[in-house]
């Protein structure tokens, strides 16, 4: 673990492509939006792959329901930051397994993209201190780490026909309790406020707050919350792994 008192380093800046690959619709739009939209308006290419529909995300919708409901709500949400491709696969919300066949999905999706940049959602225990984190979230982040390097590798899933892709260069894990680096907030926060609010129907019912109050609370705080270890200035955190 870093010292929680280290300043945070820039995020790499030198690519062009990047694949954000998380478990539900909505991990990404917690805070990674920001630098999302701040990377799509400077001309980067992002794109989202998510292992489920978030079919179990709502109480009161059975997954039938929710499933084709989230899934537009993602698409209209990924639009507002810049981001065209947005694509799901069949995994089942709330029980997805770390395995193979989680590997090979996420490996052969790197290999279609071909990104120097991986993004991906906390994969540790906890999201710092007794907070703990999902089993999804987990599973996810795990194999998008692991896949990174499998995509790269000919023998590794070579049924599919795809080339190896060696070119990912990081891989990022957004709202990890140990971050690495960070990227500036300012400039995607008003697209990345909006694009959480395309989760309407999942943010009411999560909370009775006003869902405009709420996901600016939720965004402006998390990146007030990092301003300490990055000069002063709000920002996104990740930590970063080298490949």
């Amino acid at each position: 673990m870093t010292d929680p008192a280290a300043q945070l380093e820039p995020l790499p800046d030198d690519w062009s492509t990047a694949l954000a690959i998380v478990a539900h619709p909505d991990d990404l739009e917690y805070g990674a939006a920001a630098a999302i939209a701040s990377w799509t308006g400077r001309g980067r290419t992002v794109a989202y792959l998510l292992a489920t529909r978030g079919e179990a995300g709502i109480d009161g919708l059975s997954p039938a329901q929710a499933a084709p409901l989230r899934e537009r709500e993602q698409r209209a949400s990924a639009a507002v930051v810049g981001v065209t491709s947005v694509e799901f696969l069949d995994h089942r919300d709330g029980v997805i397994e770390y395995g193979t066949p989680l590997r090979r999905d996420f490996a052969l999706a790197i290999r279609r993209h071909r990104p120097e940049l991986v993004i991906t959602l906390n994969h540790h225990e906890s999201w710092g201190g007794r907070f703990r984190n999902t089993p999804d979230h987990r599973a996810v982040g795990l194999a998008v780490l692991d896949a990174a390097a499998d995509a790269g590798n000919r023998w590794i899933f070579p049924e599919e026909g795809l080339e190896p892709w060696d070119g990912v260069r990081w891989v990022a894990v957004a709202a990890s309790p140990d971050p690495t680096h960070a990227v500036p907030a300012a400039q995607g926060m008003e697209r990345a406020v909006a694009s959480l609010l395309e989760h309407r129907a999942y943010i009411e019912a999560l909370t009775d707050q006003d869902p405009a109050e709420y996901a600016r609370r939720q965004l402006e705080g998390a990146a007030q919350g990092a301003a300490a270890r990055f000069g002063g200035v709000p920002a996104v955190t990740f930590e970063v792994f080298p490949r």
